[in-house]
């Protein structure tokens, strides 16, 4: 069979097989994208917070994804089934997200944001794992199912936008993005019931098994491929805080508004949606990890210098708004072909009783240390630009430009990728 054909089998056989896997990315994802895509440009337009507001409030997950995952890989291969442990998180998440709606101020808002970020950060290790867990070869399959998460995003902020555009939330008297966020969340959290059982390893016996994932960085090529994914990560930030108020400030001019601007941002997704679900079966395991991981990498200067040049050129020639709407596809390449792989790496070299473990450890690199550092960093961007309230987003963006460049050439030279058994021995 034929490799393009081979993987549409792959997409339907599981959705088959495997559907509550499905339904558990749509909701995990659904969650997280319906607040955060949106939330900046509220933030910035309705409650007219700074680029140091945003920071706090946005950086409030990395700083859990610091604390928290390592409890949750504990949770996942030691003490409780790892489908129990997310429904509770979400349950509790989702009651939070709900007393989010009626804040408006940043210290409050700011407060229970890192309340409900302490229960959905170890959500992200456990719904990889339990994936992980359940499905045959995790190379090629875990794409197909990943891509609901992408779905699940888009849908999330469809709904931001349908609630705007057809029953004017924004005029609710609560933040509408939390309120449906934390009905997703409910949801998610009766769903995961569903979810095959996936008990402790039993030959897991180690107490401190996150101690063991941190020997994978004895490894000189992982510890390149970790320290490189960090600091990319530090540039991610930049795309979530700021291209919403970005187009929001350069996007009237051709039509682009608060209420609408949710759904155009999906494009995004969408794109991420062909890449997850049919290029990346298709391409890994042809280039393998260090090819398509420089594609991902390479694809994000490109990204950010097409912003750059949008708002240098977005009042006298507002086609250029249009050319960073379309820029917004790259993010397909940006994430799945760096940050999808960097879970799939980890999955294939880390020692099997520690492999919920070995995913909360690069969730710390990039979820965690990279998403804190880049959220401040965006902030600062944001204010160091900003005169009389009007922000350069040319010079904010060229900012990133450089450093994706840079780490994409460190990359390149130093990274050398490893059979998985040779890199796991290594591990042991």
């Amino acid at each position: 069979m034929e490799r393009r054909e081979r993987v549409f089998v792959i997409v339907f056989r599981l959705l088959v097989e495997r559907p509550s896997l499905a339904v558990m990315m749509f909701l995990q994802y659904a969650i997280w994208g319906t607040w955060s895509v949106p939330l900046a440009g509220y933030l910035d337009e309705e409650l007219g917070f700074t680029g140091l507001g945003l920071a706090l409030i946005y950086n409030a997950l990395p700083l859990m994804n610091l604390i928290v995952p390592f409890t949750a890989g504990q949770v996942a291969d030691r003490f409780m089934p790892a489908q129990w442990a997310l429904a509770l998180f979400h349950l509790l998440g989702g009651v939070l997200l709900i007393a989010l709606a009626f804040q408006r101020e940043l210290m409050p808002m700011a407060t229970l944001m890192l309340g409900y970020a302490f229960f959905y950060a170890p959500t992200l290790a456990l719904s990889n794992s339990i994936a992980f867990r359940n499905l045959k070869d995790p190379e090629v399959e875990f794409g197909p199912i990943r891509v609901w998460g992408t779905i699940g995003w888009i849908a999330g902020n469809w709904l931001v936008t349908l609630a705007r555009t057809f029953f004017g939330s924004l005029q609710w008297g609560l933040i509408d993005l939390f309120a449906l966020a934390g009905g997703i969340s409910v949801v998610a959290a009766l769903a995961c019931l569903a979810l095959p059982h996936t008990p402790p390893v039993k030959e897991a016996t180690d107490p401190l098994a996150f101690t063991k994932a941190f020997r994978l960085l004895r490894d000189p090529n992982y510890r390149v491929f970790f320290l490189i994914a960090l600091i990319v990560a530090t540039e991610l930030p930049l795309y979530y805080v700021l291209t919403f108020p970005f187009l929001q400030s350069a996007g009237g001019v051709v039509g682009i508004t608060s209420e609408n601007l949710p759904s155009w941002m999906t494009i995004a997704q969408i794109a991420e949606i062909f890449t997850i679900a049919f290029m990346l079966p298709a391409v890994l395991p042809l280039w393998g990890v260090r090819k398509t991981m420089l594609l991902g990498i390479f694809a994000w200067p490109a990204r950010y210098a097409v912003f750059a040049l949008a708002w240098a050129f977005y009042q006298t020639a507002p086609w250029t708004v249009w050319l960073a709407v379309a820029a917004l596809a790259l993010h397909g390449f940006c994430y799945v072909f760096f940050f999808v792989v960097a879970f799939i790496y980890t999955d294939s070299v880390a020692p099997r009783d520690v492999r919920s473990s070995a995913q909360a450890l690069i969730n710390v690199a990039v979820l965690g240390f990279g998403m804190l550092i880049g959220g401040f960093f965006a902030g600062w961007l944001k204010d160091f630009f900003t005169v009389d309230g009007v922000t350069n987003y040319t010079f904010v963006f060229l900012v990133p430009t450089v450093i994706t460049i840079l780490a994409g050439l460190a990359f390149a030279v130093l990274f050398r990728e490893k059979p998985a058994g040779e890199a796991a021995s290594q591990a042991n």
